[in-house]
C-alpha cells in the first residue's frame, strides 16, 4: 500500500537550488490561486 521511501544525496549548493525552486514554485501556485501545501510540506523537510 506505500510506496518504498527514497533518499537522495545532494551537496549544500543543490539543496539551496532545489530549496530556490521550489519557492518559485510555490509563488506561482499562490499567484494562480492554487493550494501550496504540498510544496510547502517539501521546503520544510529539506530545510531541516
Amino acid at each position: 500500500m506505500f510506496k518504498k521511501k527514497e533518499t537522495l544525496n545532494v551537496t549544500q549548493e543543490e539543496k539551496a537550488v532545489i530549496i530556490n525552486v521550489l519557492i518559485d514554485y510555490r509563488n506561482m501556485l499562490i499567484r494562480e490561486g492554487k493550494y501550496s501545501d504540498a510544496v510547502d510540506d517539501v521546503i520544510l523537510k529539506l530545510a531541516k
